[in-house]
């Protein structure tokens, strides 16, 4: 068999398989029941260096991390379509921030600021950063609080992009803002440790007014939740996925989707 016929027979078999995958995927969103579905949904996008090492050896990383960025858009778009009313997307920790070079971190940050820019562009999802902008560049702090200003009032999925994120600092600015806001208000501190409600540090998350996650989804094989969401995830589902982030398909979501609705939630009870 000449080489341009090897070509055609991959080529056709590449084919008959997204086919399959499609019709599979069709079938089994028509048995979801709708109403089954999760109003939030988290997503630790993992495997993105692992997925340029793999595919794409001979260059810098960032190619992994442009491919995890289009996938997350996509993403974001399947949710829109089902109707999920809350995405949340980490894409970015505060440990990568802190124990990456430099010359890693920056180009990442380039495609995270892409990213967002591109999803405000939508004109369809309301863009919220969350994480600590402090540890960030001033500029691209300063575009990211643009992104979310300007789709504020958009009426489609609601979009957390979780940049310079992590669970344990998300507490500690919550305790923080908490005491800053009662000590403006002039309480004595002894009486705000006897008053002091699950629900008064719920109101300084950087999620406030959100409802928490009901599905969490982590992608390339990893079965840990590395600070994310601590509080947030208390009665969550997860849902863990073999497949490196770039490689994550719609048919991988809709599994996802099929395992959540056939759960029973307790909620602890």
């Amino acid at each position: 068999m000449s080489l341009g016929s090897r070509f055609r027979d991959v080529a056709h078999r590449l084919q008959s398989l997204n086919l399959l995958y499609s019709v599979y995927e069709q079938r089994v969103l028509a048995e979801l029941d709708r109403d089954a579905l999760p109003s939030h949904v988290a997503v630790l996008a993992d495997g993105n260096r692992r997925w340029a090492r793999m595919n794409a050896p001979d260059r810098p990383l960032v190619v992994g991390y442009q491919a995890g960025a289009d996938k997350l858009i996509e993403f974001v778009g399947w949710c829109s379509e089902l109707g999920i009313e809350v995405v949340t997307l980490w894409v970015l920790s505060t440990d990568n921030l802190c124990r990456s070079a430099e010359d890693e971190v920056a180009p990442l940050l380039e495609v995270i600021q892409a990213m967002v820019d591109d999803l405000a562009a939508a004109g369809d999802y309301r863009v919220q950063i969350v994480g600590d902008p402090q540890l960030l560049p001033e500029a691209m702090a300063t575009r990211l609080a643009a992104a979310e200003a300007a789709t504020a009032n958009n009426p489609g999925c609601h979009v957390n992009v979780a940049i310079a994120y992590g669970g344990r600092q998300e507490l500690r600015d919550a305790v923080r803002s908490l005491l800053a806001s009662e000590a403006a208000k002039g309480t004595d501190l002894n009486d705000l440790a006897k008053s002091l409600e699950i629900d008064h540090i719920a109101e300084h998350l950087y999620t406030a007014g959100q409802p928490d996650p009901d599905l969490i989804i982590r992608t390339s094989g990893e079965q840990r939740m590395s600070g994310f969401l601590i509080w947030q995830s208390a009665h969550s589902e997860f849902y863990f996925c073999e497949a490196l982030w770039p490689d994550f398909r719609k048919v991988d979501f809709v599994r996802a989707l099929r395992s959540y609705a056939q759960r029973e939630r307790r909620y602890g009870r």
